[in-house]
């Protein structure tokens, strides 16, 4: 109970920061994240062995909050597009930093580092692009909102109904805890958030609104089992210990941040 009433508050006081910072500003939203992300990029390394690990050098981090800056600030418009090539450009600084490492140089720390830029640095960043794409005429940031309220709802539904009626397993060698049952509980059960989004905000019809939540529900899970991948493949059972209940950020954010990029090129699409 103890643990339930812990893990309830952390999420509590979670989102209220998440949609605090999305109804306060743009830039309260871009400072929150760049704080999450840095955080994100620090338990990313440690999830690696020492051989491929980034080390946690000053360019490391440096490059993943530029990268964050980069891709965020343009979606916000307030840098050009053409900026964007200087993201090329940090893999190719990464390289050529690996290269004068002691004692011994490794590809495998480069290819960490590129995993940690796509995979945290970029996602995070595009977040950011969602404040108002697809809002047309509304000046609230509903994509953005919906983005976190559907991928809650898929968690915490998947979890409930799993928890009550789940007996098939989903994918025991990653994650034993997730059931089929769980799974379709919480896509539809998403799609019912997405429902009433709909109702809500009218800058997406019914229909765009049900294919935002299949993409978003889809796309949580998948990236639920990567991040359990890559703890499973570290040896340990949470990412981080920041957050009581849930574990770090990367524990948080998994399946934001796979659905970021889909839901970012499904607006583009429309």
């Amino acid at each position: 109970m103890k643990d339930f009433i812990t893990r309830a508050l952390t999420g509590a006081v979670f989102a209220v920061l998440v949609i605090g910072s999305i109804v306060w500003s743009p830039w309260a939203f871009f400072a929150l994240m760049g704080g999450f992300a840095a955080i994100a990029l620090a338990e990313f390394v440690k999830l690696f062995p020492s051989n491929p690990r980034p080390q946690g050098t000053i360019i490391y981090y440096f490059l993943g909050i530029a990268v964050y800056a980069l891709v965020g600030l343009t979606g916000m418009n307030v840098l050009d597009f053409a900026n964007l090539l200087l993201v090329v450009l940090s893999f190719f600084i990464l390289i050529a930093t690996e290269l004068f490492r002691q004692p011994k140089p490794s590809w495998m720390q480069i290819a960490a580092g590129f995993s940690a830029l796509i995979y945290i640095a970029v996602p995070f960043g595009l977040m950011n692009s969602l404040f108002w794409v697809g809002s047309g005429n509304i000046s609230f940031p509903w994509i953005l909102l919906a983005l976190f309220i559907l991928v809650w709802a898929n968690d915490v539904f998947a979890y409930l109904i799993g928890s009550a009626v789940g007996k098939h397993k989903l994918y025991e060698k990653l994650s034993p805890k997730k059931t089929w049952e769980g799974t379709v509980g919480g896509f539809i059960f998403t799609l019912i958030f997405a429902w009433i989004f709909s109702r809500l905000a009218t800058n997406l019809d019914l229909t765009q609104w049900l294919w935002l939540g299949v993409i978003i529900s889809v796309a949580a899970n998948i990236g639920d089992l990567a991040e359990s991948l890559l703890k499973r493949n570290a040896g340990v059972k949470d990412a981080g210990t920041i957050l009581p209940g849930h574990g770090g950020v990367l524990d948080r954010f998994d399946a934001v941040l796979f659905a970021t990029p889909f839901v970012f090129f499904y607006l583009y699409i429309l």
